[in-house]
């Protein structure tokens, strides 16, 4: 996988800077901020429902588990 450098994301920003103007560009990177902060905390959300979904399944599976313990013997 490609790394992006330093001169690369400079390479960007001018031409992001020559593209959209330098007077609409705090504008831009607000909104891009602020899309990527909702992405973030979108995926986090997700991350903690998965994450409490397996410790639920661990909660549901320890009692089968005992049952079939318990019918062994």
């Amino acid at each position: 996988m490609p790394t992006i450098g330093w001169f690369e994301i400079l390479i960007v920003v001018a031409v992001a800077i020559i593209v959209i103007g330098p007077k609409d560009f705090p504008h831009m990177l607000k909104k891009v901020g602020s899309w990527i902060g909702t992405t973030k905390r979108y995926i986090s959300n997700i991350q903690n429902e998965v994450a409490d979904l397996d410790i639920n399944s661990d909660e549901i599976e320890k009692p089968i588990k005992e049952k079939n313990d318990n019918d062994k013997i």
